[in-house]
């Protein structure tokens, strides 16, 4: 019989992706296994890690009831949306928006904003086209979420895992050189999101962090 408190392993390291799972997990209110990766001393490509995500990334979920390490934050999300029945619309066309929002945030919002944190804020002043493209590709991301949420409290019609995967790449913002006063629904949308007790605690897994400058 499977111990509930040992169900589930999380492979975690508190970037924008792995906080989607710490988010999704404290929002379950499910207790877990969590196991540090760090990718500032490159343990997630040690011969260990690449056996459970060829990929080499993380965050990486067991779950012992299936024997299985599970790979991408979006499909995490929708695996642990699925079994416990929550954080997403059962509708049918409810359920196609959830879907085109969720491949919105995994090909644009974090692929995009990646990159701006990686020459903006990381390696700034080594490659200025570069900078350039990600700080425009960012603020026209901002500007499609931004008119999504006008007259919306979330992203779907209520809280769901769209605004989960979302949350924490928007969170960078600092690091982005995005103004957020400039995005009145979207700066709206992540103090509501930031302010649920289930985001902080998910959020903060490793001590505090600053979520609201």
């Amino acid at each position: 019989m499977i111990d509930s408190k040992k169900r589930f392993s999380l492979y975690y390291w508190p970037t924008p992706n792995g906080r989607k799972i710490s988010i999704m997990l404290a929002e379950l209110d499910i207790e877990y296994e969590l196991i540090p990766v760090n990718i500032g001393n490159d343990e997630q490509l040690t011969p260990s890690f690449i056996k459970k995500n060829l990929n080499h990334k993380i965050p990486v979920l067991y779950d012992q009831k299936i024997d299985a390490y599970l790979m991408e934050s979006a499909y995490i999300l929708l695996y642990l949306s699925d079994e416990f029945k929550a954080l997403a619309p059962e509708h049918r066309a409810a359920r196609i928006e959830m879907m085109q929002w969720l491949f919105f945030q995994a090909a644009h919002i974090g692929p995009m904003l990646g990159q701006n944190h990686h020459f903006n804020f990381y390696n700034k002043g080594k490659a200025p086209y570069a900078e350039e493209r990600y700080i425009n590709e960012t603020n026209r991301l901002y500007s499609v979420l931004e008119k999504r949420l006008e007259g919306r409290a979330f992203i779907l019609d209520s809280y769901s895992i769209v605004d989960i995967a979302m949350w924490p790449w928007i969170a960078r913002y600092p690091r982005q050189s995005i103004d957020l006063s400039k995005y009145k629904n979207v700066k709206s949308w992540y103090e509501t999101v930031a302010n649920r007790e289930a985001v902080q605690r998910g959020y903060n897994i490793f001590g505090p962090s600053e979520l609201i400058p």
